[in-house]
């Protein structure tokens, strides 16, 4: 599989790790909007970074991360599903972007806002502000200024493939002695800092453990796939319309000239309501699908 998470655990530390490649689910994303090559790379890592959060979360739901500045680039989100489906998006100014543009370059005093929409239970969000050297950083330092898990992160994207690396300290049950587990996770952690961004994207995942944990007993885990989904339907228009009221709806039809455009900014799909889809609408007749006239 091109796309794919995978859970790894190491036996004699307290330490679990996951690994993510997206490369056709990334192209999906790319390939609706011409990004300048920064922000395709800034949105391929934080596309990564969703799904390695994903891995190591239990719930049944959406984890949404959304990045706002004030900078070339006002807004990134990205959304992945407990299925892992994803998908992501961002809005630019590309006169402002260099080529080598950095992330502080990019979101200057950005906010990332991590949310956790699980399907039963209660709404979580976090957010952190965007004050590292690469994604990567703040990430990692979210979690070490937060009382979850210990976490780090590694990040990469080349506008062809994204990957990432993540590793998680879990609760003393192996090491007890509370300076031999730092030891422990300072090692491993160590050991993920020779890894380079050329390796993280061109080799796959078995190939990068044994180059860096060769001598530390793993079990790695059976890889889950990812895909590119989104979300939007005619149905889900609709109701945006319907939000609206007869009347805002029924004047917005007489300004667009007769038929009211929905785009989704994910995924560019169009979605068209007429005068009679409205009117249905509102007397209570749901939805039908359009005609092989309109698109």
């Amino acid at each position: 599989m091109s796309d794919q998470t995978q859970r790894f655990l190491f036996d004699d530390n307290d330490v679990r790790g996951e690994t993510a490649t997206l490369a056709e689910s990334y192209q999906h994303v790319l390939a609706k909007h011409a990004y300048p090559e920064p922000v395709a790379q800034l949105l391929g890592e934080l596309l990564a970074a969703a799904a390695l959060l994903v891995g190591t979360l239990k719930f049944d739901g959406l984890l949404s991360l959304q990045a706002r500045s004030e900078g070339p680039v006002p807004l990134l989100m990205v959304e992945c599903s407990s299925d892992r489906e994803v998908r992501g998006i961002a809005r630019y100014h590309a006169e402002q972007i260099a080529p080598d543009a950095t992330l502080r370059e990019l979101m200057p005093e950005g906010m990332l806002a991590i949310t956790v929409d699980p399907a039963k239970g209660q709404r979580y969000q976090g957010i952190v502000g965007l004050e590292g050297v690469d994604l990567a950083a703040c990430l990692s330092e979210y979690f070490a200024a937060s009382e979850q898990l210990p976490t780090r992160f590694w990040l990469a994207a080349d506008s062809r493939r994204a990957c990432g690396l993540l590793l998680q300290q879990l609760p003393a049950d192996r090491i007890h002695d509370p300076e031999e587990r730092e030891a422990s996770w300072q090692h491993l952690r160590t050991l993920a800092d020779t890894l380079s961004a050329e390796e993280l994207l061109g080799l796959d995942t078995e190939t990068v453990l044994h180059r860096l944990y060769h001598e530390e007993p793993l079990r790695l885990f059976e890889a889950q796939p990812i895909r590119f989904c989104c979300s939007c339907s005619r149905e889900r228009s609709a109701n945006a319309l319907v939000s609206l009221g007869q009347h805002d709806s029924e004047q917005l039809l007489q300004e667009q000239g007769g038929t009211i455009t929905v785009d989704c900014q994910f995924c560019n799909e169009r979605y068209v309501f007429d005068a009679a889809d409205i009117g249905q609408l509102f007397a209570g007749g749901g939805t039908q699908p359009a005609s092989d006239t309109r698109h």
